[in-house]
């Protein structure tokens, strides 16, 4: 079991930048896939980046080239970097873990990026 939460959120202009950060409860070492998911008002949630217990990252396409997911395993963290938000990118941000055929989160943290 792994209790995950998240920090960084808040309000930005477009064309800004946050970082958010999830913090674990145990090592993140031997969490097969650790991420950032976000679900905006009336919408599904949906993925936004993931990094695996080998290091392999995925990005959904409508972040690409803006935002980047981290880990530090001595700090039993992941983060996330986002550049150049925009409106669309506004969102309850939740920090996922999957590990054992389980899934965990985080109680969100929100972003607002205002035009």
């Amino acid at each position: 079991q792994v209790q995950l939460v998240e920090s960084g959120g808040g309000l930005v202009q477009a064309g800004g930048s946050l970082a958010l950060s999830c913090e674990a409860s145990r090592s993140i070492f031997g969490i097969n896939v650790m991420g950032w998911y976000r679900q905006a008002p009336g919408k599904q949630r949906s993925l936004v980046a993931t990094i695996t217990r080998g290091g392999n990252i995925n990005y959904a396409d409508s972040v690409k080239s803006r935002f980047t997911i981290s880990r530090d395993i001595a700090k039993n963290t992941v983060s996330l970097q986002m550049n150049s938000l925009n409106p669309e990118d506004t969102a309850v941000y939740y920090c996922n873990a999957q590990m054992w055929g389980l899934e965990y989160w985080g109680q969100g943290t929100q972003v607002t990026v205002s035009s």
